[in-house]
């Protein structure tokens, strides 16, 4: 037993051969077109809120949208601990197989299914369903795939190694950008692709699975854990072992909050709350908005790498919290100044027209899950027409027994709701119905946006390594997963939702960002207090 741990230890030190480089490889490429799939939904979610959720308020429906949108990280942290825990018991490469034809095979369904049009209130249900099956997947590919690089690694790169899964979300990411813009923009015209040419870039996954799989099926067994099997001393319960004993279940808990929460919210934001905010509040045309952000993943996309080796050296936990720090600290200034930058048409009429809008507060109600309950009174319509505008707005409560909605814009007020009357006033003072490509300035909008992957690299380059040493192989998988998916799940996949909400509640676009901020500074009190790195040069225990 003692020449086996020798052998493999030896082995590991010798640096990175061609096997590791291959490991890498097709983990990294695996994982790539696995985050393609789940985040199509993600990119074409202003598509889905017309199509498969019920007309009549944009706003209720885009929360829809994004409420099944963080169906599917809601979901996450269970398929941790359902396909972790196959991880554990049987091996890395054969659980995330698994996930990966699920992913695929859902990701291709998603393109087939009917629109709220033809089968009603069906169609959100499929789409729920299938977007919980993309989930579950998930939350057991993306340990499975760290795990199984860093149990490759030699030790003293074990940040540089697993930085390459690192970047695989943001090339999924603009993989998806990639092909629903080339989609756009060579084979359909506008109206097509909002009608049916939108299923394309989810057709087209089917391919990538059979890829993914005949490269999966090439690869063996993680080395360590078949080592771990070899000598007996794999666990039998890894979820009892991982979260109801000590200290294991500290180490979880402190992950979550001092660690995962935090780059989590980074990591939405930066990626993909920037890209609903240039598209749905800024008014930038989507192609646009899909080569400004894909022009800055590009560029910031090998800071993935930088940051988990410079944690090689460093270590990785000062790295994750100095940029969820950097990020809460500058969020507000920087968003202010995507608006100045992006739309300064916009910026200049809410300057020069004040907004107050006067209701019966008591009648206004946020819809973030729309239905056949749900009914939408004329404040609710209005603050709807606001939000969707781009506009932040100032609520008063209307004097009692006053039923009727009024606005003021500037100078002008308009006594009752009415879309049309509003919407000609506004244009008249000067509203921009779009951002105007020609007054955009792409160089400081690029530098604001790269600087946001900065922050993206810094938390989540080094994340995977400092989950990985926390915890013995027995349980690895499984107690590396949760802490993983309740933070990117549960904090940042709400983030969408619950910003998106915050600012239509509010009446201030930028009030969002509460959310991210709140959740970043939490994790650097947490991690700064309670949590050290672990730097484990052996994870063979």
């Amino acid at each position: 037993m003692a020449a086996n741990e020798a052998t493999a230890g030896s082995h590991r030190q010798k640096g990175m051969g061609s096997e590791e480089k291959r490991v890498i490889f097709a983990s990294s490429l695996g994982t790539v077109f696995e985050w393609y799939d789940f985040y199509l939904y993600a990119t074409l979610a202003p598509f889905f809120a017309a199509l498969f959720f019920p007309p009549g308020n944009d706003t209720a429906a885009l929360l829809s949208a994004f409420a099944t949108y963080a169906a599917g990280f809601l979901v996450r942290p269970f398929g941790a601990i359902i396909f972790c825990r196959i991880g554990d018991l049987a091996g890395r490469k054969y659980t995330f197989l698994i996930t990966i034809v699920i992913m695929g095979s859902a990701t291709f369904a998603v393109g087939l299914l009917p629109t709220f049009d033809s089968i009603g209130w069906l169609a959100p249900v499929l789409l729920v369903l299938l977007r919980l099956l993309q989930g579950l997947a998930l939350g057991g590919e993306y340990g499975g795939a760290a795990t199984y690089v860093a149990e490759h690694a030699k030790p003293h790169q074990r940040g540089f190694a697993t930085s390459w899964i690192q970047t695989t979300a943001t090339l999924g990411f603009f993989l998806a950008l990639l092909v629903i813009g080339a989609c756009r923009f060579f084979l359909f015209e506008p109206g097509d692709f909002a009608e049916w040419g939108w299923r394309l870039p989810f057709l087209v996954s089917l391919v990538l699975l059979v890829f993914s799989v005949y490269i999966r099926m090439k690869l063996n067994e993680s080395p360590i854990f078949t080592q771990m099997q070899n000598e007996g001393k794999g666990s039998k319960a890894p979820v009892t072992e991982s979260f109801f004993r000590y200290p294991n279940n500290k180490y979880v808990l402190l992950a979550l909050l001092g660690a995962t929460a935090g780059q989590g919210v980074v990591w939405y934001t930066g990626q993909f709350y920037v890209l609903f905010f240039l598209t749905i509040t800024l008014k930038v045309e989507l192609l646009t908005a899909y080569l400004l952000v894909g022009t800055s993943l590009l560029i910031g996309a090998p800071l993935f790498v930088f940051f988990g080796w410079l944690s090689d050296k460093t270590g990785r936990l000062k790295i994750i919290l100095a940029g969820c720090l950097l990020a809460a600290l500058t969020y507000f200034p920087l968003f202010g100044a995507l608006t100045h930058y992006v739309n300064p048409d916009l910026e200049a009429f809410q300057n020069n027209n004040p907004i107050v809008l006067t209701a019966d507060t008591a009648n206004c109600q946020l819809h973030i899950f729309v239905g056949p309950w749900s009914e939408f009174s004329d404040c609710d319509r209005a603050k709807d027409f606001l939000t969707k505008s781009g506009l932040s707005f100032k609520t008063v409560d209307a004097p009692p027994g006053t039923e009727a909605v009024s606005v003021q814009i500037g100078a002008t007020t308009l006594d009752e709701w009415n879309a049309e009357t509003w919407r000609e006033t506004m244009l008249a003072a000067g509203y921009p119905v779009r951002a105007d490509p020609a007054k955009i300035n792409w160089p400081m909008t690029l530098a604001i946006l790269t600087l946001f992957l900065v922050y993206v690299t810094m938390v989540y380059g080094p994340i995977a390594a400092f989950l990985v040493e926390l915890f013995p192989t027995k349980i690895r998988y499984t107690s590396m997963s949760l802490p993983y998916h309740i933070g990117n799940g549960w904090f940042g996949g709400m983030l969408p939702l619950v910003a998106t909400a915050m600012a239509a509640a509010s009446g201030n676009i930028y009030n969002g960002l509460w959310y991210p901020i709140v959740v970043a500074l939490m994790s650097v009190v947490v991690g700064t207090i309670f949590l050290r790195d672990a730097k484990r040069h052996d994870i063979t225990a």
